[in-house]
């Protein structure tokens, strides 16, 4: 393996660190290299993945502020997809206004940063009337669009660990694309006829497999990339709509956000069983690990219905990885449908969108105050970019 991403800035004992290639040669003051190079050796991850760092928590190369040269010259903008007017809304993150805004195909889901970092993808999913959906790629350099690349179905997409192919989530079709990760190129799909709405997805700490939530069917279906098919299903006990998933930091156990039980399963991904379940709010939605990865920022979209009510009685839970409970909650002034989006590259807000309400919620990560901004109709997977990491899984910037 080796390493081709930036490694850690010099911690706060003043240590800098400067690894290199796969030998992990650290040059460093006192046992900090030998620390380093055991802790990368801990985790036996698939061939061309990434090494992990730090077993205890895979997040820590996404920490605040540690931005990968790759994003360098990335404009700072946050890209709001509006599943029913059909566009993408674009945000200064400071100044909090529309800069922005371009078509994005009939029904955009997501925007999706590229494992390598360079370009961001909106994901169109399958529109009933014209049947097809499409990749559109954006320069996150100029923050403009490029041509559109017809699919039969994008509703979200991932990346392989070792950033080998696209994984296009085709929901309608229940089944996974493997595509060229430039150009889309279709090299071959994965049938998961059990998945009824496939939709979200995280890796094993590992690399090995993926846990993908069938939305419509309350269950959860474990995919051996290695293998090509899914390995395992898991009925969740009392769910019905399983939404967001993210594995923990020490990549224990997986967090399945549902939005009829109104909380989050705790599910060991390798016996694929329920590990326990903790109640957060109405329509438990978007999962969002916060940069030091102690928190779980948890959107409950205030609602069971996939159309609800604005104004409905949304909320922010935010969860305690080491207690593994809720910690605080904190609800939308006014009512609101907070849904998907993710924190900004210092950790110091959380974007996210409004789904019933045509707005994006900006949530101070401290305090919980809120501000909100108008954007499209039915905003779904906003990302924030730059975002700190050295690669993307995909979803709205699920960086290790």
């Amino acid at each position: 393996m080796r390493l081709i991403y930036p490694m850690p800035r010099p911690d706060r004992s003043g240590f800098a660190i400067s690894c290199l290639a796969a030998l992990l040669t650290c040059v460093a003051q006192g046992s900090w290299a030998q620390d380093v190079k055991e802790a990368a050796a801990a985790i036996d991850v698939v061939p061309g993945m990434p090494p992990v760092i730090d077993p205890s928590n895979l997040y820590g190369e996404a920490s605040a502020d540690r931005l990968s040269p790759a994003v360098a010259s990335a404009l700072p903008r946050v890209y709001v997809p509006n599943v029913k007017s059909g566009d993408v809304h674009v945000i200064h993150p400071e100044t909090l206004e529309v800069v922005d805004r371009f078509k994005a195909g009939q029904s955009p889901q997501h925007v999706v940063p590229s494992w390598d970092l360079k370009t961001l993808w909106v994901t169109n999913s399958a529109d009933r009337r014209h049947g097809r959906g499409s990749l559109l790629p954006i320069d996150p350099v100029s923050g403009k669009p490029g041509s559109p690349i017809p699919v039969p179905d994008a509703y979200n997409m991932y990346f392989m660990p070792d950033g080998s192919a696209a994984i296009v989530v085709a929901e309608s079709r229940r089944q996974l694309e493997l595509r060229d990760p430039g150009t889309m190129a279709l090299r071959r799909s994965i049938p998961t006829p059990q998945c009824k709405g496939l939709n979200h997805a995280d890796f094993s700490i590992d690399g090995r497999y993926a846990i993908f939530t069938c939305e419509f069917g309350g269950s959860l279906i474990k995919v051996d990339f290695g293998r090509g098919l899914v390995s395992g299903a898991l009925q969740l006990s009392k769910g019905g709509m399983p939404q967001d998933i993210r594995i923990s930091p020490d990549g224990k156990v997986f967090y399945v956000a549902d939005m009829w039980a109104d909380g989050v399963f705790l599910v060991d991904g390798e016996s694929l069983t329920e590990a326990g379940f903790i109640p957060t709010g109405l329509g438990t939605h978007g999962l969002y690990p916060s940069r030091d990865g102690t928190k779980l920022y948890v959107a409950n979209r205030g609602s069971h219905r996939i159309d609800g009510p604005p104004h409905g009685p949304g909320s922010i839970s935010v969860i305690d990885f080491a207690t593994r409970r809720v910690e605080a909650t904190w609800p939308i002034p006014g009512g609101g449908s907070p849904d998907m989006g993710n924190v900004s590259a210092d950790g110091k807000r959380l974007w996210l969108s409004g789904r019933y309400d045509g707005v994006v919620y900006v949530i101070d990560t401290a305090t919980g105050e809120t501000k909100t901004i108008p954007v499209g109709r039915s905003p779904h997977g906003l990302t924030v970019w730059p975002q700190p990491g050295r690669y993307s899984l995909g979803h709205t910037g699920n960086m290790r």
